[in-house]
């Protein structure tokens, strides 16, 4: 029996579930997973080891091997939310780029590669204490999480605030490409035949198209403290 509640946020890309889930953590006091990390991390370990991202059964080896040594790990972190090492090196820049995020929705299409990360996820948040993010947190790796949220805003939206984020690390991106990035990745994400993004029964929506961050933190963490009067 969890003393404390599972807070499971699923979403498209660019939807700003990291900073959110951070916030949220934060403001509960809670551990934060973030399960894209993870993919990010196994695409760049593959990209390194010249692995093809769409060979699944390369992939699947590698993923276990990191596992199995422990070799991909995750540390909270005061500015990052969660500093990501690999082997020992901090990867956390690394992996956020746009390259690492096509990479990240390329490999998570390998079921093989999915199950190898599910018992990783499942350890980092059985104890309850937790917010974890990605796509498939509340319909796969934790479908009885106390709180499940689906956080979303329109790909036009979305792709505006990714912009806004790339030019700020001094990354050449026009919005065009972003959109068109976007709109590829939901396309991959939601008709990939394993696992495909979509709203988990009794998830909350939360649209942010109109909101903004401070209100969509201030309604998600309204919501989770209703959970838990329940």
């Amino acid at each position: 029996m969890r003393t404390r509640p599972i807070v499971a946020i699923d979403g498209p890309a660019g939807a700003g579930k990291s900073t959110v889930a951070r916030r949220l953590a934060d403001a509960l006091g809670f551990v934060l997973v973030d399960t894209g990390a993870m993919y990010r991390a196994v695409a760049l370990a593959a990209s390194r080891a010249s692995i093809d991202w769409k060979d699944g059964k390369a992939l699947a080896e590698m993923a276990r091997g990191l596992v199995s040594r422990s070799a991909l790990t995750f540390e909270r972190d005061a500015e990052l939310g969660v500093r990501v090492k690999l082997a020992g090196e901090d990867i956390s820049e690394a992996i956020r780029t746009p390259d690492m995020a096509q990479g990240a929705s390329t490999v998570s299409t390998h079921g093989e590669v999915r199950a190898e990360l599910l018992e990783l996820q499942r350890m980092a948040g059985r104890d309850g204490g937790v917010v974890l993010e990605g796509r498939d947190i509340g319909t796969v790796v934790f479908p009885d999480a106390e709180v499940k949220f689906f956080l979303t805003a329109s790909p036009e939206c979305r792709a505006k605030r990714r912009h806004a984020e790339l030019v700020a690390k001094g990354t050449s991106a026009s919005f065009e490409d972003t959109l068109a990035d976007v709109k590829r990745r939901d396309a991959q994400d939601e008709n990939r035949a394993v696992a495909p993004l979509r709203r988990a029964d009794g998830a909350i929506l939360v649209d942010s198209t109109a909101l903004s961050f401070e209100e969509t933190v201030a309604h998600m963490l309204a919501d989770v403290k209703r959970a838990a009067l329940r």
